[in-house]
């Protein structure tokens, strides 16, 4: 299973949000390039990084940081935040994203985001799948919507996607664990998802109970800020066949 750090950027800083409310901000580090570095010498091949600035004003912001990360590290980019249109898509991938994340656009445009999977292939989007009460939330999380999480992914699978990123709102900067049995349910009802688990890991121990129930990846971020997950665990997970 895939290790991935997250890095969410607001004015070009490395923070992290609880609940994904702005005004619980934490600054973690002012050059997220060099918190990426860091994680490659980890042996973390892949990033999550989020432009929540561009979140709030549905356009990329922080593309120079995106580019910046791109030229000095060989992580593999998965890019969201800001992407209400298939030029930003478009910006997104010319500055270093090996892959998008489409939530909002997913959820609130769905023509817009169908042509970005026929323009740019389905195997280059990931569905990001954010929920509360298993109902998608949209627009930096500020607004709930009525679309139920089983029904979303099942649209954007039936259009190719595979590749979902899942994240429990109630969990997400808590490190209190997972929402492991809806990721099971998730498993269990779609045969080809790639699965991203996000929100809530807080040890090791839950990157490995995701693993057993078949996640494809797992999304790391407070807890590795703030040490829950530590650079030998990690490194002890790799070695140990990951």
């Amino acid at each position: 299973m895939k290790l991935i750090p997250a890095i969410d950027l607001i004015n070009g800083k490395c923070v992290r949000l609880t609940k994904g409310a702005y005004d619980t901000k934490k600054e973690y580090h002012s050059n997220p390039t060099e918190v990426a570095l860091n994680f490659e010498k980890m042996g973390i091949t892949h990033l999550h990084l989020v432009d929540l600035d561009g979140a709030k004003q549905k356009k990329i912001v922080n593309a120079y940081v995106l580019e910046q990360i791109k030229s000095k590290t060989n992580l593999t980019i998965d890019f969201g935040g800001g992407l209400h249109d298939i030029q930003e898509v478009e910006k997104a991938f010319d500055v270093g994203a090996s892959y998008v994340t489409l939530g909002s656009m997913a959820a609130k445009y769905t023509d817009k985001a169908k042509k970005c999977i026929e323009r740019f292939g389905a195997e280059k989007i990931i569905l990001g799948a954010d929920f509360l009460n298993e109902q998608i939330a949209v627009s930096a999380w500020s607004e709930q919507s009525s679309i139920n999480l089983f029904d979303f992914i099942q649209y954007y699978m039936n259009l190719g996607v595979k590749t979902v990123i899942c994240t429990d709102i109630s969990k997400d900067g808590m490190l209190q664990g997972p929402s492991t049995a809806i990721y099971q349910k998730l498993i269990s009802r779609f045969d080809n998802i790639k699965l991203i688990a996000s929100g809530g890991v807080s040890s090791i121990q839950d990157v490995y109970e995701l693993e057993a129930i078949g996640c494809h990846a797992v999304i790391l971020g407070k807890a590795i800020y703030e040490n829950k997950i530590t650079p030998s665990e990690l490194e002890n997970y790799y070695n140990n066949g990951m």
